[in-house]
């Protein structure tokens, strides 16, 4: 299964991004060239879709077999239609007998085509103009010949000459589709440039060129300047697969697929340059909050009667999580741990800590270490199983979590998080009805808790029981009238029903609630009711407007980053789009974010050079855009 990250961070922007999901999957077609995938922002539950590589031509990268056979203007080429030699006596001599040295002598206008195959490119030039068409379409067919029993080279030799002969597209298309059968990628490329100079849409030399480059960019998976040099040519290639895909309407399968397939070599290649060489960063402060406040608040730890210096850095880390200040929390509390704490108790509260901001930043592994730590201290420390359970389902460990939540119950089957967490996980895994059993069992244990009380809500309303989630959700309005989670989470289902006024009104009031709130940094009602306003009357600029609302609360929230992004491509901004896509890989949490938004920026880079390469083109894709959004 695919990793999960931290789990009620991910679901409320799962939720946040189903407005756009419907409308991708409703474009399908038009998804390459838009760079409209399939996105889930703020998490890696849901990818760019990937084809099967091997199934066309287009996606064939070691075999060339179609050239050209028909006359010169199928390629889009001007040429002149094939004439015939008259036959004299020396008509009769073979193709590789040259009948005269001089190729202006008296015995030229009796020469056959064929028997001047054996003229060197230099004696060709000189004929009359007349002759060199005739005599090029008829060295062109011998190509085609040689190249159906696969003899490459001598097609190329024939090729060549033709192009001596008279200097068409096709020709030029015609020995690279040799050099791609040779295996010889490098001599593909120039014969194809030259052939697009003369016709810049010849879809056959664009998609060798195309597959010519994929081939020498391979995976991309070398570091520093050689990987950057390959993902370069990767670029190319995806941007000449992009134009094979937009100029053929998108009914060439084979194009699309290699559109996702390069896409998904440039993404994959590039997050793992990214995440070797930068250095760690703490998500927004709204996905961190969101892990945070996961858990029932725990008091501050009491300290012994002579604390240590280490003692005294952990109760400021605990202080600045508490005003939300998170990178210096994080700083102090692994500066606690390096000091040294009085007693195991508080030092397992550290790797506690550390582990978690560890987490959130996307560093499963290393997390795992601190909670670890922290459970070999304390056994009975229900959080660090609870936590090392999020963690391992991140890690795809799926039965070590499920292992992990059975050992918490065993040091205290009353701690009602464990329930809650439990139940996520079975939510994520599409398990309603256990997700549904262990809200219930948390509630029962604490029902001051909304989030359990909301995610029941939620899990009943994906069992299609629609009836008993709305009358949750109005008992969850009552009981925490003051909770803009309560209003938020209620709005979204509303905005999934296409309740549109009745979704308006709740995020309104969720946003009204959180506005005033000190150091309120929750800006996910703001961006579900952009949503709204998008999909009710496609009000551009006011969903514009609260995203960017939102940015100057959150600068790091990658759920307005995203949407922002979404918004840009709706009305043809593709170069605000890049923007917003290379910011949200900057802000990306884990891997699979990243290479998310690697997938979406690259993509949206290569309909902006079809724009740029393909003006007339470009227009009408432009339009299609348009008329879809």
């Amino acid at each position: 299964m695919a990793p999960v990250p931290v789990q009620k961070a991910q679901l409320s922007a799962e939720r946040t991004a189903s407005g756009f999901t419907r409308w991708i999957e409703e474009n399908r077609t038009l998804a390459i060239s838009l760079a409209l995938g399939t996105l889930a922002v703020g998490g890696a539950g849901a990818y760019y879709l990937y084809s099967n590589p091997s199934s066309s031509s287009s996606g064939d990268r070691t075999k060339d077999r179609d050239v050209e056979k028909g006359d010169d203007k199928s390629a889009g080429s001007s040429a002149a239609k094939k004439k015939k030699g008259k036959k004299g006596k020396k008509g009769k001599e073979s193709p590789t007998e040259a009948p005269a040295k001089d190729a202006s002598g008296p015995l030229l206008d009796e020469a056959s085509d064929e028997s001047l195959f054996g003229l060197s490119e230099g004696e060709i030039v000189r004929l009359p103009d007349e002759k060199r068409k005739s005599l090029a379409q008829a060295l062109k067919a011998a190509g085609n010949k040689a190249y159906s029993s696969r003899q490459f080279e001598e097609a190329i030799g024939y090729y060549t000459k033709a192009i001596a002969a008279n200097p068409l597209a096709v020709f030029y298309s015609n020995r690279a589709a040799c050099y791609s059968n040779l295996g010889r990628p490098s001599d593909v490329i120039p014969d194809c440039d030259k052939a697009l100079s003369m016709d810049h849409t010849y879809v056959k030399a664009l998609n060798r060129r195309a597959v010519a480059r994929e081939q020498l960019g391979g995976d991309a998976i070398e570091e520093g300047k050689e990987g950057d040099e390959k993902r370069d040519l990767l670029f190319l290639s995806l941007a000449d697969f992009t134009a094979v895909a937009i100029l053929g309407h998108f009914k060439d399968q084979g194009a699309t697929d290699a559109v996702e397939r390069v896409l998904k070599k440039i993404a994959t290649s590039k997050a793992k340059e990214i995440l070797r060489t930068r250095e760690p960063k703490l998500p927004s402060p709204t996905f961190v909050t969101a892990y945070l406040e996961a858990f029932r608040p725990k008091p501050t730890p009491e300290l012994p009667q002579n604390p240590s210096q280490g003692d005294q850095t952990l109760i400021r880390a605990y202080e600045a999580c508490q005003a939300r200040d998170y990178p210096h929390a994080f700083t102090l509390f692994n500066e606690a741990i390096e000091q040294g704490l009085s007693n195991e108790d508080l030092e397992a509260l550290a790797h506690n800590m550390r582990g978690t901001f560890k987490f959130v930043i996307g560093n499963a592994k290393s997390a795992l270490e601190d909670l670890e730590k922290s459970t070999t201290l304390r056994p009975n420390m229900v959080q660090s199983w609870v936590k090392k359970a999020s963690v391992h389902m991140e890690l795809s460990a799926k039965e070590e979590a499920f292992r992990d939540f059975d050992i918490a119950i065993q040091a205290n089957a009353d701690d009602p998080d464990i329930y809650y967490h439990r139940g996520q996980v079975h939510f994520i895994l599409g398990e309603y009805e256990r997700a549904i059993e262990d809200y219930q069992k948390s509630t029962s244990l604490d029902d001051k808790f909304i989030f359990s009380q909301v995610q029941y809500a939620v899990a009943q309303y994906k069992t299609g029981n629609v009836g008993k989630s709305t009358a949750s959700f109005r008992k969850l309005l009552r009981d925490f009238e003051g909770s803009s989670e309560a209003y938020n989470y209620f709005g979204e289902l509303l905005l999934d029903q296409q309740r549109f006024e009745d979704a308006l009104e709740k995020f309104d009031r969720a946003i009204a609630i959180e506005s005033e709130k000190e150091r309120s940094s929750n800006v996910l009602p703001m961006i579900n009711k952009a949503l709204a306003l998008f999909q009710w009357k496609q009000e551009m600029a006011a969903a514009e407007d609260l995203c960017r609302r939102a940015l100057e609360k959150d600068p790091d929230c990658d759920v307005a980053v995203a949407t922002l992004a979404q918004l840009s491509l709706q009305q043809g901004k593709i170069k605000e789009a890049i923007d917003f896509f290379e910011r949200s890989a900057e802000i990306a949490r884990t891997e699979p974010e990243l290479v998310n938004a690697i997938t979406y920026e690259n993509a949206s880079r290569a309909q902006l050079k079809f724009i740029s390469d393909f003006p007339e083109e470009g227009k009408v894709l432009q339009q299609l855009a348009g008329g879809i959004a």
